[in-house]
């Protein structure tokens, strides 16, 4: 076998027959990938509001939380927010009824897009004080 691929007949050998269709299939498999945690949908700036929990959705592939927010005019307004997958936050002590409806909270993300009711959300704040970890924990320490 010549090592470039390319046999004495000038046919190209079976090593690297099928190179072109795997290459194809890898470049098409890389956008499902990236774009599944994509953040185009959200700012890059941080809001930190105050609101009360109306829904808590401790479902994969990601974890959601439906707040209303009352404005300074008195308006409600009923946002969605995303967190990470639900076995991780498993992982960081937290259970399906670690956030109730009712539940006063400050919480801290990046909005969405397009002025929409929606946020990624970084960090939650209960009213006594207490910071929901956001991330798993193995022995006492934050994994990244």
């Amino acid at each position: 076998m010549v090592p470039t691929g390319i046999d004495d007949e000038g046919d190209i050998t079976m090593r690297f027959r099928h190179a072109p269709a795997i290459a194809m299939l890898t470049v098409l498999a890389i956008p499902p990938a990236v774009a599944h945690h994509g953040q185009a949908a959200y700012t890059r700036e941080t809001v930190t509001l105050e609101a009360t929990v109306t829904e808590f959705r401790f479902v994969n592939p990601h974890a959601q939380l439906g707040f209303d927010v009352e404005t300074t005019s008195g308006e409600v307004q009923h946002w969605i927010g995303a967190m990470t997958a639900p076995n991780k936050l498993a992982r960081a002590g937290w259970t399906k009824s670690t956030l109730e409806a009712g539940d006063e909270i400050t919480i801290t993300g990046r909005p969405g897009r397009n002025e929409a009711h929606a946020m990624h959300i970084m960090e939650i704040v209960m009213a006594d004080g207490r910071h929901l970890q956001m991330r798993e924990m193995l022995d006492g320490r934050v994994l990244p």
